[in-house]
Formats: structure tokens, C-alpha cells, sequence
């Protein structure tokens, strides 16, 4: 608790704040300079069987998340039910699209694992661990963002660079200070993983059934708005986009995704400009509907009347 109080944590606190503010404010400055109502009007083109689509996939996702996270507990010799495993994760979920910034979605897992008497040490190791394989699927796509950057002009190309530069390094040194109050016991734990690598490939497509997901929501309302842009393409750039919103310069990603995601598919995927800001806007939306289920797990996981198990 002492470090959430330290001048480091604070300088942290006020950079998120500062650059939840101002990502916050260029998509306001995106939002007038297109009209609202030209945005508006691409919503209305997206038909109503594409959207519950694209809600069904978010579902999809959801439990993809949460298989991935199952594998490794159980793996791990973490007695825990699926159900138990989707409570958590969805409550995980919720919280990190709706709670404070000092209480985000792996804390949340955390504490409802702790609450569930399940052992901490591998919990939390296999939240990184989780997190590591969400990251490696990722990285196994991005190469395919990498011929759109021929199609971008030399004064757009510096900031994508600059994002695939800079992030790498960002995301490691945000997870190695996460981590380094129990970094010993982690490594210890992660050894279970290593031992069992057949685990970590479950876990791997586990993480590639929620990238396909995401992946194709974001063809459903392109090709609702009526754009078209490659599949594989849109792996490739949103890939890009989710390295660059794990650096921890806004609260939540809010402001930050949607202008990246926005600014990547107008320059690199040849989408229009209100195009790419009205799918970052559906996104973050359809993402948001389906963590609401994890609001009615919260309280339950938080404060359990019974034991882990499969009840």
C-alpha cells in the first residue's frame, strides 16, 4: 500500500490523468471536424444483424479470455471450476472498463482468486503469465501491418514508427515493476508452465480464438460502413493498436484507443477518416456491453459466503 502513495506512483497517476485528457480531447477535435451527424449516418448503415453479430463474437471473446486464464490455473494444480474462472474473469472484465484506474481488471482476478482461498503466489503469477500469451498472440499477427506502412506518407509514417518502437520496451518495463514485489515467487510458479508447455499452447489458442473474434467484429463494421479492408489486415493494424494502448499514459485506454485505432486504419488500411473514428467508437462500445455481465459477479466474488469449488 505504501507504493500506491510514493512520488513515483504519483507522477504515474498525474501522466494518466494528464494524457487520459488530452487523448480525450483530440477525439472531440475528431468528432467535430467530421460532424456528428456524418457519423451518425455511417451508424445507421451498419444493418441490425451485423451489430447482434458483433455482439455474439464480443461473447465469444469473453470466454475465450476465460478459457485462457482456466487453462493456466488448472495447469498450474489450481482446483478451480470453470465457473469460478468465468465469475472472476468477467468480474475482471467489468472492473476494468468501469472502476478506477487503481483498480483494474487483473487486480480485481486477483482478489477474487485470494477471497476464493486459492493460493496467491500462482494466481498472480499465472495473471502475468496470462497476460505474456494475450501478448505473444498478438505479436504473431502484427507482421501483417507491416506492408500498409508503404501506403502511408513520410510526415503520418514517424508517429507508426514510433509506436512500434516505443512500445515493446514500454510494455516490459511496466510489467517488470508490476511484478517485482513478488518477482521471485513468480518465477518460481511460472516453472509449473514451463515444465508443462502443452498448457501454454491451450492457452495460445485459447488467446487466438479471442483475436479472431475481435478481429472479426472489426470486419463486420467496416464492411457495415461499407469499406473494405482485408481480414488479415485488420489483425495486423489492430495488433498495433494493442501494443500501443498498454502504455500506461491513459486511464483505461479511454481517448487513447480510439484515436490510435482511428489514425492506423485511416493511414495504414485505407479506411476514411470517419469510417475508422465511428468503428474505434462501436468498438469500445460492443466491448463495454459485454463486460456488463460481470457487474452481477462482482459482488459475489468480492465477498464469498462459501468455499472453492465446483458449487
Amino acid at each position: 500500500m505504501e507504493e500506491l502513495s510514493s512520488p513515483t506512483s504519483t507522477r504515474f497517476k498525474l501522466i494518466r490523468v494528464a494524457g487520459t485528457l488530452i487523448t480525450i480531447s483530440l477525439l472531440l477535435y475528431l468528432f467535430f471536424m467530421q460532424g456528428w451527424s456524418e457519423i451518425l449516418a455511417g451508424i445507421r448503415l451498419i444493418p441490425t444483424w451485423m451489430l447482434i453479430a458483433s455482439l455474439g463474437l464480443t461473447l465469444v471473446s469473453r470466454l475465450a479470455v476465460t478459457g485462457r486464464w482456466h487453462v493456466l490455473l488448472v495447469s498450474a494444480g489450481i482446483s478451480i471450476s470453470a465457473r469460478n474462472s468465468l465469475r472472476i474473469t468477467f468480474a475482471g472484465l467489468f472492473a476494468t472498463n468501469f472502476l478506477p484506474t487503481t483498480i483494474g481488471g487483473d487486480v480485481i482476478r486477483l482478489a477474487g482468486a485470494i477471497r476464493l482461498k486459492y493460493d496467491a503466489a500462482v494466481c498472480a503469477a499465472s495473471l502475468v503469465v496470462d497476460r505474456l500469451v494475450g501478448m505473444a498472440g498478438m505479436a504473431m499477427v502484427l507482421p501483417f501491418c507491416l506492408p500498409a506502412l508503404s501506403e502511408i506518407t513520410g510526415a503520418a509514417r514517424l508517429p507508426v514508427f514510433a509506436m512500434m518502437t516505443t512500445t515493446s520496451n514500454n510494455i516490459w518495463e511496466t510489467l517488470v515493476n508490476r511484478s517485482r514485489g513478488s518477482f521471485q515467487k513468480i518465477g518460481q510458479a511460472f516453472d509449473l508452465w514451463k515444465k508443462n508447455p502443452r498448457s501454454l499452447i491451450f492457452s495460445l489458442a485459447w488467446s487466438w480464438v479471442h483475436m479472431l473474434s475481435v478481429f472479426s467484429i472489426l470486419w463486420l463494421l467496416f464492411y457495415g460502413l461499407g469499406e473494405t479492408i482485408s481480414f488479415w489486415l485488420i489483425g495486423g493494424l489492430y495488433s498495433l493498436v494493442y501494443f500501443f494502448t498498454l502504455i500506461p499514459i491513459s486511464i483505461n485506454g479511454y481517448g487513447l484507443q480510439e484515436i490510435s485505432m482511428t489514425f492506423v486504419f485511416y493511414q495504414m488500411g485505407g479506411i476514411s477518416l470517419s469510417s475508422s473514428l465511428t468503428a474505434a467508437l462501436l468498438f469500445r462500445t460492443v466491448m463495454i456491453i459485454g463486460s456488463l455481465p460481470g457487474a452481477f459477479f462482482i459482488p459475489g466474488i468480492l465477498t464469498p459466503s462459501e468455499p472453492p469449488g465446483d458449487s
